[in-house]
């Protein structure tokens, strides 16, 4: 037996094996929840869409507001539209976005679409007849040009803009992860 003293300054027997137990019990909660929170980070509260993940701006003018609803103030509008954004949160008819620059916050969903498109980071980015070094340049982008994004290998994505399309390696790109396969 050990005699422990509470935060209440009482005095309480407690047996080891019985602490040992308490604390076993604490642990698995404590990893259970973590288990929990680290498996809901990954999806979207509201539409069970894997977080974070790329959209477009549908509109012309999005307003960016502080918080999820239309009580909150507006940051600031953003102006271009198909711009790529990346969705980090959802909360009911609201999600959070960021640009190419980490700037953002919260957009109506309905200012948002699908389609998916990119950022061209890369001055002069030469777009290819077909996903290699090697083939022949179809056409050059230019830095800040939006393109919508089509199939994609692990290195190369197929982009359009222009009226202009090709293969452009992903490293010029802003709008998809370096993982990211799409056909």
């Amino acid at each position: 037996m050990r005699h422990i003293v509470n935060a209440g300054g009482l005095s309480v027997n407690v047996s080891i094996g019985l602490k040992r137990a308490a604390v076993a019990a604490v642990a698995i909660v404590v990893l259970a929840c973590a288990g929990q929170a680290q498996q809901t980070g990954d999806r979207g509260a509201v539409t069970n869409l894997p977080l974070p993940r790329f959209v477009s701006l549908k509109t012309s003018e999005g307003n960016v507001r502080r918080g999820p609803s239309l009580t909150h103030r507006i940051d600031w509008v953003f102006k271009r539209r198909d711009m790529p954004l990346q969705i980090t949160a959802e909360h009911g008819h609201w999600r959070r976005v960021q640009d190419r620059d980490g700037a953002g916050g919260w957009v109506h969903y309905a200012l948002l679409s699908g389609v998916r498109t990119v950022l061209v980071e890369q001055d002069m980015l030469p777009v290819r007849s077909r996903p290699d070094s090697a083939a022949p340049v179809a056409a050059r982008f230019e830095l800040g040009v939006v393109a919508r994004l089509g199939k994609c290998t692990l290195d190369w994505c197929r982009i359009s803009a222009g009226g202009y399309r090709g293969w452009a390696q992903k490293t010029g790109l802003w709008g998809i992860t370096s993982d990211e396969i799409r056909d």
